[in-house]
């Protein structure tokens, strides 16, 4: 009898339930069971939403970067401003026992393509995170890098083009890095791929342009166009958590909190974190330099490779001048970049030293080759490249999905801004050591 009474009380509990459920209908709210794959749909198009926007936003911000080291060796030689690239290549103080030099090495410009962006990667995470200030100065740095190099008319001014497009990379990079935090951690993988893209469409595209004959300046305006996709991506493309899809752009017209649509697995993992301070920033650098410290020796390797010994390879007697060498090796490290960049999904690499070691001996390899030009044929250095490039994005791509995965929420955001200014140390001390490199390789004869 007791059990009777108790399963009695059950069900008009449960009827007056339903009855709450019918109520709420009537009033027009929709029910558990209806809302649910409304809320999966929305979820779901946010995430492709933020995905995409992210892969086109590490393109747009290494397109500069990667044009303006596939364009060195064209911005400090004498011709660069000619109208045509079919102009007569410049002798670069060549005799008949000498090897085939610029003056200057390409090294100088990856210095004014890393130095600035370094300066950034060090003071931003120390600053006040204002998201769309800072995307709004990356836009217009890129666009004036472009403009400042392809109108220049003297090598300094070149080189302060060179020196703008690098400070919008760098903040580019340290803010959306941070920005990350708050999405999908697979973000990561398609920031890093774009990225990757950006080495191969732009070494690529300016290859390529200036082998169909426009200019290298005529080539640099065409790219303006990049400012102008990664404007549209960051503040139409891109869907901030809480934001409803495609009723309204991210952060400006998001509308009351009642109107969107939010589950608690589109949430962050956590509430919003109170900012570090300036102590607690000091204190999370040390636990970092484990990622830190393998990421900027690979890039320490590989781009001393890049600008300091690629414009002393060269092979004399083939279909490709010394200009067009330059710019295809370029074009094929991009290559290996882009796909393992690309790669984390199939697999993560999480001793990244052991691919440190491997890029010192690339280094090694390249350096003899540089010195003695004992190379048969130019595919096998291609061959080399390209595992170069494989190496390279490795490391970089792996490092922060780890940090991604591995670090704390509340120190996350600070974690990849700083992260990102290891590789930066490694570029220019790379820079730094192509310069005395280049004029002591310059000075040996022909082997």
């Amino acid at each position: 009898m007791v059990r009777h009474k108790r399963a009695t009380a059950t069900l008009d509990r449960n009827v007056s339930a339903a009855g709450l459920i019918q109520m709420d209908m009537e009033n027009e709210k929709p029910i558990e069971s209806e809302l649910t794959p409304l809320k999966k749909a929305g979820k779901n198009r946010r995430n492709y939403a933020n995905l995409i926007a992210y892969w086109i936003l590490g393109l747009c911000n290494n397109f500069g970067y990667v044009v303006m080291l596939s364009a060195a060796h064209d911005i400090l030689s004498e011709n660069f401003n000619e109208d045509s690239e079919v102009a007569p290549e410049p002798a670069h103080n060549v005799t008949n026992s000498s090897r085939e030099c610029n003056p200057t090495s390409t090294g100088a410009i990856l210095l004014a393509d890393i130095l600035p962006s370094l300066t950034i990667k060090i003071l931003a995470p120390f600053f006040p995170f204002y998201v769309h200030v800072r995307m709004f100065l990356v836009v217009v740095l890129a666009a004036v890098g472009f403009l400042l190099v392809a109108l220049s008319t003297v090598e300094w001014m070149a080189i302060l083009g060179v020196i703008f497009t690098s400070l919008g990379s760098g903040l580019g990079e340290v803010t959306l890095l941070s920005y990350s935090s708050v999405f999908d951690k697979n973000v990561i993988s398609t920031w890093s791929s774009g990225t990757g893209a950006a080495g191969i469409l732009g070494a690529g595209s300016y290859a390529g342009l200036t082998s169909i004959g426009l200019s290298a300046a005529n080539s640099l305006l065409v790219m303006l166009i990049v400012p102008v996709i990664m404007a549209i991506s960051f503040w139409l493309v891109l869907l901030p958590p809480g934001t409803e899809p495609h009723t309204c752009l991210p952060t400006f017209c998001c509308g009351p909190a009642e109107n969107r649509i939010e589950t608690p697995d589109e949430r962050l993992p956590e509430a919003p974190p109170r900012p570090l301070t300036l102590k607690e920033k000091i204190a999370a650098i040390p636990p970092l330099l484990f990622y830190m410290i393998p990421l900027g020796l690979v890039y320490l390797f590989e781009y001393f490779i890049n600008q300091g010994l690629f414009e002393l390879i060269y092979f004399p007697d083939i279909w490709l001048t010394l200009h067009e060498q330059y710019r295809w090796l370029q074009v094929d490290y991009q290559i290996g970049v882009f796909l393992s960049r690309s790669s984390v999904n199939l697999f993560v690499i999480r001793k990244i030293w052991i691919l440190a070691v491997l890029q010192f001996i690339n280094v090694i390899f390249f350096t003899t080759e540089a010195i003695y030009l004992f190379l048969p044929s130019i595919w096998i250095v291609f061959a080399a490249v390209l595992w170069e490039g494989l190496l390279g994005g490795g490391a970089y791509v792996n490092t922060f999905y780890q940090i991604s995965t591995e670090v704390p929420f509340e120190k996350r955001e600070f974690s990849m801004g700083i992260t990102s200014l290891s590789d930066a140390v490694g570029i220019g001390l790379a820079g730094a050591i192509a310069l005395p490199v280049h004029n002591i390789l310059c000075q040996l004869p022909k082997p």
